[in-house]
């Protein structure tokens, strides 16, 4: 049943935008493509010069992301250019400066920090540029149009009761469970959405005193992770062992990550310091994006559960909001009320995300095509 689900949504998406019917994977290499791009002037273009602005390829979710939305735009006959930032403030906004110096009619932004682009933003949206923003809000500006994303408050949700799944499941005689807490980093607007999901069910089971978050770093600004690093929480989750499990008695039970690469790292850490998965007891560690190196560890029994955030879905959505705009038309939008950035309430289409547990992966994962068999060998 959950992979007809998948299934449906996608194809109905893509069927809703013809050109969707082929994407490319997530893990695709891009440097060249995006070379490519940025040397096609906006005059080729036989229906609109698209520039699309991504933070990172350190994450293999944005290359997807990007990959797909290339792809479908320029099947319709649009010119693309695909920069990403590498999380480089500066560089991302000097790269949308010159989209829009190069005649930009539209920009897709996934902001690296999205405070930083208010005044850019306001410019080209008097410049006549419309602007989509892309997972990621832009805040502080009106010039935005429309945003493009999951439904990132029910992502929280779900990474939190994948853990309280776990803790029932691996942990169930013991009370309370001792849960460390991650967030994200503090300059994406998501991060709170993620995290105050994630609290709606957590915060209740530390009022009756089912979890006890032994460090006591509980609020977003403790627990933050900048640049969503998996080697910043890493070294976090070192020195929170340090601190609170080393009189040889005290055991971490779970940890909350919000994404699979802060995953990676607390999971190194927990393994440095002895917790193994032979043992039964390894804590439940949560995560989202559905990233490969993560999947495996789901398969080895190290990380619990992750997120499925299907991002040809999401790369279908944004590349149709482009369509409708340049054609003069209003874009399919799902929710006019949730996301304020500061200026005006944004029209938005929300994705829905999913759990998934190993006895997924085959199901939603490799039957639905998001990740090749091949590349979990």
């Amino acid at each position: 049943m959950k992979k007809l689900l998948v299934v449906l949504v996608v194809v109905a998406l893509l069927f809703s935008f013809t050109a969707c019917t082929s994407t490319a994977t997530p893990a695709a290499d891009t440097s060249s493509d995006t070379a490519a791009a940025t040397e096609q002037p906006a005059a080729a273009a036989d229906k609109g010069y698209v520039g699309i602005s991504m933070p990172t390829q350190s994450s293999e979710r944005w290359i997807g992301d990007g990959n797909n939305m290339k792809e479908v735009l320029e099947a319709e006959g649009y010119t693309v250019d695909l920069q990403y930032a590498e999380d480089d403030i500066n560089a991302q906004k000097s790269q949308i400066e010159n989209m829009i110096t190069k005649g930009a009619d539209v920009l897709v932004i996934a902001a690296v920090d999205a405070s930083t682009l208010s005044a850019t933003l306001d410019q080209a949206g008097k410049d006549g540029v419309k602007i989509i923003a892309y997972d990621r809000l832009l805040v502080n500006t009106d010039a935005v149009s429309y945003y493009a994303t999951f439904d990132n408050f029910l992502v929280g949700v779900q990474q939190a009761n994948s853990l309280v799944t776990g803790l029932k499941e691996r942990f169930p005689d013991v009370k309370p469970w001792n849960v460390e807490l991650f967030a994200g980093s503090p300059d994406d607007t998501n991060s709170a959405y993620f995290f105050n999901g994630a609290m709606s069910v957590i915060q209740p089971l530390i009022d009756d005193g089912s979890i006890v978050v032994k460090s006591g770093q509980t609020t977003q600004e403790q627990v933050g992770t900048l640049r969503w690093d998996g080697a910043v929480a890493q070294s976090r989750m070192d020195s929170i062992i340090a601190a609170n499990y080393s009189d040889g008695t005290t055991v971490v039970n779970g940890v909350l990550s919000p994404y699979d690469g802060l995953s990676r790292g607390i999971i190194s850490s927990l393994t440095s310091a002895g917790y193994t998965v032979a043992s039964g007891t390894f804590p439940i560690v949560s995560g989202q994006d559905a990233e490969v190196a993560s999947v495996k560890l789901m398969m080895s029994g190290e990380q619990y559960a992750t997120i499925f955030k299907d991002t040809r879905t999401l790369a279908a959505v944004a590349a149709g909001m482009v369509d409708a705009v340049l054609s003069g038309q209003t874009p399919e939008i799902n929710d006019t009320s949730t996301y304020n950035n500061g200026v005006k309430v944004v029209d938005s289409y929300l994705c829905e995300p999913l759990i998934v547990y190993a006895a997924d992966i085959q199901e939603l994962l490799v039957d639905s095509g998001y990740i090749k068999e091949a590349d979990l060998q």
